[in-house]
């Protein structure tokens, strides 16, 4: 089994990577939270996997820390939680907002993640409540301000991999990044425009 990758980052793809390692790409699907921490081709990167082994495939599930892994570990013991929809989850929710919305019974966090409906948010609340208190939070990511224009295409493209349409979200992104201003990350204003899309959706 594969645990930890260091290598160049080939490329970085919507909801993947491929890091190549001596010459061999390794092809990683990870959050967009792990996606957004690692640095631009050709520099390198460490990234630890889990490694899922399947009768058609062998697939490696990235992650920039081990408190996003061992939540992914958990969360793939609930079922109809896949490893996708584990990294669906991992991207709009952090592992301190994770613990948060579990402890707190907070289906609503839950439901804002694609894929992720009323029944499966109440399993994953029942099933991971009593377990929520022994995992590990990490802290937010600092990482540098992009330009203005790359934030909103960094996020617009984060949002595409989530399952929305470019047509639906290409404004509400870009009123969020003006509202942010010079100082935003990319994973407030992806939070933010999770937000705002969640609330045209009820309205």
């Amino acid at each position: 089994m594969i645990a930890q990758l260091t290598g160049r980052v080939e490329a970085l793809e919507d909801g993947r990577c491929i890091i190549d390692v001596n010459g061999v790409g390794y092809l990683v699907h990870a959050s967009t939270r792990t996606l957004s921490a690692l640095p631009a081709s050709p520099e390198v990167a460490r990234i630890l996997v889990e490694t899922h082994v399947r009768d058609d495939a062998i697939l490696l599930y990235g992650f920039v820390d081990s408190a996003e892994r061992d939540w992914f570990r958990l969360l793939t013991t609930v079922q109809g939680v896949g490893g996708r929809v584990a990294l669906s989850i991992l991207s709009v929710l952090s592992p301190r907002d994770l613990t948060a919305a579990i402890a707190a019974g907070d289906r609503a966090s839950l439901t804002r993640v694609p894929g992720v409906g009323t029944r499966l948010a109440v399993r994953l609340l029942t099933e991971l409540r009593d377990k929520v208190g022994a995992m590990p939070t990490a802290p937010a990511f600092s990482i540098a301000p992009a330009p203005a224009s790359q934030m909103a295409e960094d996020t617009i493209s984060a949002l595409l991999n989530l399952g929305y349409r470019r047509q639906e979200v290409q404004s509400v992104v870009g009123r969020v990044v003006d509202r942010a201003g010079d100082a935003a990350t990319l994973g407030a204003v992806l939070r933010d425009s999770l937000k705002e899309l969640a609330q045209r959706t009820t309205g």
